[in-house]
């Protein structure tokens, strides 16, 4: 493999194909081990087939700005699936994966080749992984090299599922915050909290107050004004 192509990756992303996703979402405060079995087709052989097995460890997703990402967040990965990171890094607003940063690193690598049709070894494979109901285990067909872009690839698609779930936790413990500081959480519980002291005037010194805990005065303080405005008008 020429490693200064910088299209190698695409290859392998274009000719990777996920058999099975894990049942499971990957942890929001945990770590989480992905039992891979990825099945690949030797170069230039005829019916000669790769099997390697090992385990991704996506470890608890942290908080952090795209702008933050680097090919630094893989520990064991090629330069082809560094360059795959920084393609990533690039189109952040598309990438779910990265956007809260997993650090993945590929560990516990076993690999048998195989004489049968891709196939046919892809449909075994398959087999035995369900008979085993694993609800981490995943069966994707990739490249033989470089197959570590696959193998990424399929993280990618398994942390994007994985995203939703993990994001209602980060929320019910506002931890997701947005770039000003505060997560979605505590801001929709500032606006019902606008809503319910334009009803009940003794609500807006404890709005108020809030306001000033979560450091966001500044940034409310012409609503919170205008609020304080329109109660006086009523009393008068």
């Amino acid at each position: 493999m020429n490693e200064t192509n910088p299209f190698d990756f695409w290859y392998a992303i274009n000719n990777t194909r996920i058999v099975l996703l894990p049942t499971r979402r990957l942890e929001t405060f945990g770590t989480t081990a992905v039992n891979y079995h990825m099945v690949s087709a030797l170069m230039d052989t005829v019916n000669k087939v790769r099997v390697r097995e090992g385990r991704v460890q996506a470890q608890r997703p942290q908080i952090i700005t795209p702008s933050s990402m680097s090919s630094s967040l893989l520990e064991g990965f090629g330069k082809e699936a560094e360059r795959y990171v920084e393609w990533l890094q690039e189109h952040s607003q598309d990438v779910r994966m990265l956007q809260y940063g997993f650090v993945i690193s590929k560990q516990e690598v076993s690999e048998q080749v195989i004489t049968d049709t891709l196939a046919a070894v892809v449909e075994r494979v398959e087999e035995d992984v369900r008979k085993k109901d694993d609800p981490l285990a995943a069966v994707l067909v990739g490249v033989d090299a470089p197959w570590e872009v696959s193998l990424l690839r399929m993280m990618v698609e398994v942390s994007g599922r994985s995203f939703p779930g993990n994001v209602r936790e980060l929320e019910r413990h506002n931890l997701f915050a947005s770039d000003k500081g505060a997560s979605p959480s505590v801001r929709q519980e500032i606006d019902s909290g606008f809503i319910a002291a334009s009803q009940n005037p003794a609500l807006i010194a404890p709005l108020g107050k809030k306001l000033q805990q979560q450091g966001l005065f500044s940034e409310y303080e012409d609503r919170f004004f205008a609020l304080v405005k329109a109660n006086r008008a009523k009393r008068t």
